[in-house]
């Protein structure tokens, strides 16, 4: 009878639900509005106990949540401040970053519009409001519509040092959530121009203006001869540990990496 009690007990135990593994990644719409939601399908397909949360709002965000521990892995498009930093070292977390893959900030403009080159002058006298007329840079006339990310976005902040000299965007640039608002927003506006990642230069209505010569293709990415290149990364507490290390793992090998081109970003290996 003791036999039979302790089988069924065994078999209870064994039909138990296994716990399911729940990985929060926060932080850059680059990252998390196309590219890491595809690795994550592709991850669970292989691993059917884990399940995600991914909130693309920002890399501001991303660093904030692995800053106060509400998020596993932090995806952003530009470096940790200083502040940061600091900030994160006063709670005890120590910010490690991974680049996963690399990037072009690439110039729109609407698919109507005639110009299809621009001196990084000009995209520093445009972003800035120097220059407020497209007639003003051999364009047909019309004032210039300018979109950029919103304050919490690693490619705003990127974009005013490597394309605007760290000076101010113009007063009447309206600040987009997301690439792909940017992207729209110029499509319906014929004197609209904006930046977006390279995974969202194909959205229907704009088209790519390549800069003194240099488009961003994976070339000039990779050789940085196209002015706006970047890395992006993931960033965790230290080094990484559990899903979250599992994760970052098949973002980074051969099938990963796959996905990374896939979307449209430059693989690092």
């Amino acid at each position: 009878m003791r036999s039979l009690l302790t089988l069924a007990a065994l078999v209870a135990v064994t039909a138990l639900p296994v716990q399911a593994q729940k990985l929060v990644i926060k932080g850059s719409d680059t990252l998390g509005a196309k590219l890491v939601p595809m690795l994550a399908e592709e991850y669970k397909a292989a691993n059917p106990g884990v399940s995600f949360e991914i909130a693309a709002e920002g890399s501001t965000t991303g660093l904030t949540a692995i800053i106060d521990s509400t998020a596993q892995i932090g995806m952003s498009s530009r470096r940790a401040k200083p502040t940061e930093l600091s900030g994160g070292a006063a709670k005890g977390v120590i910010l490690k970053p991974i680049i996963v893959c690399f990037d072009g900030m690439a110039v729109i403009v609407n698919i109507n519009s005639t110009l299809k080159d621009l001196t990084k002058r000009q995209v520093e006298q445009i972003f800035t409001g120097d220059v407020t007329d497209w007639s003003a840079i051999g364009g047909s006339p019309g004032t210039i519509s300018i979109y950029t990310r919103n304050t919490s976005s690693g490619t705003y902040s990127d974009w005013k040092d490597l394309a605007m000299k760290k000076r101010d965007y113009a007063a009447s640039s309206q600040k987009m959530a997301g690439n792909e608002q940017i992207a729209a927003e110029v499509a319906k506006n014929p004197n609209g121009i904006g930046y977006v990642g390279l995974a969202y230069i194909h959205a229907p209505g704009i088209h790519v203006v390549s800069i003194e010569g240099q488009s961003p293709g994976k070339e000039n990415v990779l050789s940085k001869k196209y002015p706006y290149a970047r890395p992006n990364y993931y960033y965790t507490n230290g080094e990484p540990t559990g899903e979250a290390a599992k994760f970052i793992e098949f973002t980074l090998s051969e099938a990963g990496q796959k996905i990374v081109e896939k979307v449209g970003f430059m693989a690092i290996k």
